[in-house]
């Protein structure tokens, strides 16, 4: 009974979604990023679509929190401050935009800067400074209210841009929070409800501290060269995914 009042979904799905919440916080805290795309994809099954990107957004938030805080001494200051305003541009051009990009191109055009950031010769000294950071910010803040799948794009980013395993995992931590938190707004300006889903994803967000802790303790057993090949790794199959799900909304569209 008490499972079944946390949300509009049955309460065996909602127990599914909370263990999930300790899966994919674990999987981002250890390998550096995958684990927001993984809950999206599960959420996608059984919620509503309304619903999906500002309950998926709110709960990443939680579990970024609980990164950022647990990791906040590796965070580089001088990228996060970089990324603020790039943040704010993008969650303003979100709550406004009216305009979309034909289905399947926003997936294509995201994997392409995924694969260029892990397998190329790396983005130019220039895109890593203080305009290039905030550029990024403020475009995969866009994206990541429109389709909530912003995550992969600023990890690329900040492979690039962090040297050490820790500092990966809490410089992206700390960027995706602040998108995140964006979303409060952006989607409360459109009129969702946040309420209807509150008890979920306060839950959701308690099992995500779980799974960050576990997975944080997985990260410092990991080695920077173990780390760093599960990461592009897991980069490269998030953006081959995005490249076959772009390809069949191409298609369909066509």
């Amino acid at each position: 009974m008490l499972l079944e009042s946390l949300s509009p979904l049955s309460g065996g799905i909602n127990l599914v979604l909370v263990l999930l919440s300790v899966l994919t916080s674990a999987f981002t805290a250890a390998v550096g990023v995958g684990g927001g795309v993984l809950m999206i994809m599960a959420l996608a099954q059984v919620m509503p679509a309304a619903a999906l990107i500002p309950v998926h957004g709110m709960v990443q938030l939680g579990s970024n929190v609980g990164r950022t805080a647990m990791t906040w001494r590796h965070v580089d200051r001088a990228m996060l401050a970089a990324f603020l305003p790039g943040v704010v541009l993008g969650a303003l051009a979100a709550a406004w935009l009216l305009v979309r990009l034909p289905a399947g191109v926003l997936e294509l055009s995201i994997a392409a800067f995924v694969l260029f950031t892990c397998w190329g010769p790396g983005l130019p000294q220039r895109a890593l400074g203080r305009g290039g950071v905030l550029v990024a910010g403020a475009v995969t803040t866009l994206l990541s209210s429109l389709v909530g799948a912003s995550g992969p794009m600023v990890a690329a980013f900040i492979k690039q841009s962090q040297s050490g395993r820790l500092a990966k995992v809490a410089t992206f931590s700390a960027c995706m929070l602040l998108q995140h938190l964006t979303k409060a707004f952006v989607f409360g300006v459109a009129g969702f409800v946040f309420r209807d889903w509150l008890a979920l994803m306060l839950v959701m967000v308690a099992a995500g501290f779980l799974g960050t802790w576990l997975g944080l303790h997985l990260l410092h057993r990991l080695s920077e060269h173990r780390f760093d090949t599960l990461f592009r790794w897991a980069l490269t199959l998030l953006a081959l995914r995005l490249v076959w799900l772009g390809g069949q909304r191409l298609v369909a569209g066509g």
